[in-house]
């Protein structure tokens, strides 16, 4: 679609001719506050910000083990009470949760961040997440850990860990580190809000996962309790979509009616929230990744799903009546929409957006050197960036809010990227 790829002379960013790349973050860089940027940029998004700017929220997906990549490096205790106030887990007082998320303030016109900060604290392992109608980045754990000393390196955590954390895109300081409990404790991914509804769908990378949703009992305001549920597949109970075995249990193209399962204990200790889902009917999926609102629908990503464990790509498409006691009467719908093969352009599909012009775009997180694939919406494909410089995954794939920048992080080293170019319009 947009033509061969050029290689980039600096060694980052392989790009189609006519487009370019500026630099917006760098792990390492000293940043607004003080702290430095983290790395293992991961999820991510964008909002307005004032006069053209562009806000982004960023994850960074490090644990404690990874304190000398965090903000903190080289020495938690030479941070600021201010800042050591609003960690949601400080461990020992040396190792604190070293995940998070960075604020960027990005002038798009001249090209240059303006502003970065850390946002949030403390947390382990913020890999995916999603933005929000209300102006907000929903950073989710991807991990279950419990307090207490872990076996080597000896880490300590005072917090239990694996919640969806909710960071305003415009707060200046870093953001309240309250877990949602509500929306469960478990290997979380990725989120997406059902704008109409205010419901919450979230991903969770596990072989044998769940697709759930959170249903707020206040729209808008997700601490303040809700519903919990797990997608099942109507008239058959613990369906199960990896493709794996000879023969297809889910064929491509072929939408099947859904039903939603209560669940209960969602804040449990145990770490058994999908095996007690599945034992009540609930379809599993061959670790859940990237999950993007795609206008009249939500596509998500399976990162080893099919027969050749390339990945998969499902559209749910939500009940007129979603979350209503009638929406049994027009159900949801699942469709497998993607499967790679070894001839496909793609592979192990993981964040994803939907471009302003319709289609897909994709981040590969496979064992050779990934790009980013676009799927138009007849299913075919094309490749429009790709990274042989190193071996990192791509991710925290999302444009603008005008669409006329791209932006993507390379995982490692660790640094954000805008693109511009001929995009159409």
């Amino acid at each position: 679609m947009f033509g061969p790829l050029r290689a980039d002379p600096q060694k980052f960013f392989d790009l189609p001719n006519g487009f370019h790349y500026k630099i917006v973050s760098r792990a390492g860089d000293p940043m607004s506050d003080g702290l430095r940027v983290p790395g293992a940029h991961d999820g991510m998004a964008a909002f307005d910000g004032d006069n053209g700017r562009v806000i982004l929220v960023c994850n960074h997906e490090l644990g404690p083990h990874d304190f000398l990549k965090s903000a903190f490096a080289p020495s938690f205790s030479a941070v600021p009470d201010t800042v050591r106030n609003r960690v949601y887990d400080t461990g020992n007082g040396r190792r604190p949760g070293a995940g998070g998320t960075t604020t960027i303030v990005y002038n798009p016109q001249t090209g240059k961040t303006e502003k970065q900060h850390l946002s949030l604290a403390g947390t382990e392992l913020n890999c995916a997440g999603g933005s929000t109608p209300w102006g907000s980045w929903l950073s989710c754990e991807e991990c279950f850990e419990r307090p207490g000393w872990s076996l080597p390196p000896r880490i300590k955590r005072k917090q239990p860990h694996g919640y969806v954390f909710e960071v305003p895109a415009s707060q200046s300081g870093l953001a309240e580190p309250q877990p949602i409990r509500a929306m469960g404790r478990f290997k979380h991914e990725a989120a997406a809000v059902h704008e109409p509804t205010g419901i919450v769908y979230m991903t969770e990378d596990k072989r044998h996962s769940l697709f759930y949703r959170y249903i707020p009992n206040v729209p808008g305001k997700l601490h303040e309790g809700g519903k919990l549920q797990a997608l099942a597949i109507l008239d058959q109970p613990s369906f199960m979509t990896h493709n794996w075995s000879d023969e297809l249990t889910m064929r491509p193209n072929v939408s099947l009616s859904t039903y939603w399962i209560d669940l209960d204990d969602v804040d449990s200790d145990k770490d058994d929230l999908r095996h007690r889902g599945r034992k009540r009917g609930a379809a599993m999926f061959a670790r859940g990744e990237g999950l993007c609102d795609a206008g009249d629908r939500f596509v998500f990503t399976c990162t080893i799903g099919g027969p050749a464990r390339l990945g998969q790509i499902f559209e749910y498409r939500p009940s007129p009546n979603e979350g209503q006691p009638s929406e049994q009467e027009s159900p949801g719908r699942l469709t497998l929409i993607a499967e790679s093969s070894v001839d496909s352009i793609l592979r192990n599909a993981d964040n994803l957006t939907m471009a302003p012009w319709g289609d897909l775009i994709v981040c590969e997180d496979t064992s050779d050197h990934c790009g980013l694939v676009g799927i138009r919406p007849d299913g075919s494909q094309y490749q429009l960036a790709d990274n042989p410089h190193s071996t990192s995954e791509l991710a925290g794939i999302c444009f603008s809010p005008d669409g006329q920048t791209l932006f993507v992080n390379i995982q490692y080293p660790g640094m954000t990227l805008a693109i511009t170019g001929p995009f159409p319009q």
